[in-house]
């Protein structure tokens, strides 16, 4: 007499759902993103300027991975504002880069930006055909992980990096979403767990431990140290920023 298996449904939370983190993109081909909904992070400062902008009321912002692209969009959309940032500076002939500062209510409010820059938009092109793809910083904390904490699908925090290489923002960033959502029935990877152990100890003084990584540095030599400092608020914003064909849009 033969015995079945009782082999439980993929995915979902009732299966145990994994909670992933994936340290550089350079890392995104070793999963399946199709079965995951994916969180891109890259706090210095893509996603954190693209959360702000979308919540003071952008109508989109369009991620591009070259700067020839974000060019093209020029000529047909003439109206659209055109954004380029290329190691922490903003590309000559732009109307910004991707400072925070840049995408308050008074210049994006009802505006459509096209948007490339050095770390973020990379990731997230690599991550475009996930189930489900949104942007994530310490700006809208809170309110993605009670996103997250209500879907049944496997998660990926995609930490953008520098330049493919680890970084120490983005991975503290992950951990802090791995944090909120581990006591629930997610199954945790070891970049799950080793970014939550790192977020344990610089979560009582994030500023000060993020004062010492490369970006940081290469930040202030630019003489932008207010970027850092805005982009480590908690919770300023509540939107999440979802792809939508080729734009970023407000989740509703």
């Amino acid at each position: 007499m033969s015995i079945e298996k009782n082999t439980p449904p993929l995915g979902g939370r009732g299966a145990g759902a994994e909670l992933n983190v994936c340290l550089s993109p350079s890392l995104i081909p070793l999963f399946e993103v199709e079965d995951y909904i994916v969180v891109i992070i890259d706090i210095f400062r893509a996603t954190s300027s693209i959360c702000y902008g979308i919540d003071n009321g952008a109508e989109a912002i369009i991620p591009v991975s070259e700067v020839e692209e974000c060019v093209a969009y020029q000529g047909k959309y003439s109206h659209y504002l055109l954004a380029a940032e290329r190691d922490g500076k903003v590309v000559t002939g732009f109307d910004f880069g991707n400072s925070p500062f840049s995408y308050t209510k008074e210049k994006v409010a009802g505006k459509t930006v096209v948007l490339t820059t050095t770390n973020g938009t990379h990731a997230l092109h690599l991550s475009r055909n996930a189930k489900k793809v949104v942007i994530g910083s310490f700006l809208n904390l809170t309110s993605i992980c009670t996103w997250l904490k209500t879907q049944d699908d496997n998660i990926l925090l995609v930490c953008a990096g520098w330049k493919n290489n680890f970084n120490l923002e983005d991975t503290l960033f992950a951990g802090a979403v791995v944090d909120q959502l581990k006591g629930g029935s997610f199954v945790l990877d070891d970049a799950a767990i080793a970014s939550n152990d790192l977020y344990q100890i610089a979560k009582d003084n994030l500023d000060t431990y993020l004062k010492k990584t490369s970006h940081s540095e290469r930040l202030k030599k630019l003489g932008i140290e207010a970027d850092i400092a805005f982009c480590l608020q908690v919770d300023i914003t509540t939107a999440i920023p979802v792809l939508e064909g080729e734009k970023l849009v407000k989740l509703v």
